[in-house]
């Protein structure tokens, strides 16, 4: 008897909400993990096989359009064929300065999306965590760079000059953290401007991408920043929410499985909030 091939789920970066969407994709599924770090890369394979599920990793830069390229390549080999792609992998404000930020949390998504599209079929997913952040520079960025955030080719996206960091100093912490966040910024509204721009391309292999921008969510990164100063602001942001409590990765975790799900059918193109309203309360007030 033939073995019977399992359809593929991947997922970009194993921190806390990486692993929390493949625990709830991963049922008669094979798991391709991508990570940036082999010891984290492995030390979350190796949970997921601990409770029974088939994994394979692929150490990957999603900087690197080499390095996507060949994941993409690996998860059209592993199994069966490709059902979700989940891209988690991204850096925040106080892991890196705002040319890493650009390399990873921009240009990374666009090779995501371009190097997955050759590779799906027909009811293929693919969901991109953006943030929140994204919605906080509406109509703050000029068409003209969002047409470049959203369209232009891997090859040149990092060109325009309103993505300039040559003026970033270590030496200078107020601004530096300026730098950093609006490199954050303006690289998750980036992401949810690419999404849009590909849900066509996409479309026409019959497959869906959809972002996900998710609030102040309980996860090691997310107390990182508290710990570097940022504790504060985040507490503030919390209890101004309707929800008054930071989100988990569950909670981000449900909103992929639903969105990978038949009952998303008609939803492509489109950001998702799993906020507690704060970009609502952000835009008409706590009052």
């Amino acid at each position: 008897m033939s073995e019977i091939r399992k359809n593929v789920t991947v997922i970009t970066g194993t921190g806390g909400i990486g692993l929390a969407v493949a625990r709830s994709l991963a049922l008669n599924t094979h798991l391709v993990l991508a990570d940036y770090s082999p010891t984290q890369l492995d030390a979350a394979a190796q949970v997921l096989r601990d409770e029974g599920h088939t994994v394979t990793t692929h150490a990957t830069d999603v900087s690197d359009w080499k390095s996507v390229q060949s994941l993409a390549e690996t998860a059209a080999q592993v199994d069966g064929p490709i059902a979700t792609i989940v891209h988690t992998a991204g850096l925040s404000p106080v892991q890196a300065p705002p040319a890493r930020i650009y390399e990873v949390d921009l240009l990374g998504t666009a090779h995501v999306i371009d190097a997955f599209l050759p590779v799906v079929g027909a009811g293929a997913t693919l969901t991109v965590i953006a943030s929140m952040v994204g919605h906080y520079v509406v109509g703050k960025l000029s068409p003209e760079f969002e047409e470049h955030l959203a369209t232009a080719p891997v090859s040149s996206l990092l060109s325009h000059p309103h993505l300039d960091s040559s003026g970033f100093d270590r030496s200078d912490p107020a601004k530096a953290q300026t730098m950093a966040a609006g490199a954050y910024c303006t690289s998750k509204r980036g992401n949810i401007l690419r999404v849009q721009a590909a849900a066509r391309a996409w479309g026409l292999k019959g497959a869906r991408i959809n972002s996900v921008s998710p609030g102040i969510i309980n996860t090691p990164m997310s107390r990182m920043e508290a710990e570097r100063g940022a504790g504060g602001h985040i507490q503030k942001l919390v209890d101004e929410s309707p929800m008054r409590r930071k989100g988990t990765a569950s909670d981000i975790a449900g909103m992929v499985a639903f969105l990978a799900s038949p009952a998303a059918s008609f939803l492509t193109g489109s950001d998702y909030l799993v906020d507690g309203g704060s970009v609502a309360v952000h835009r008409w007030g706590s009052a």
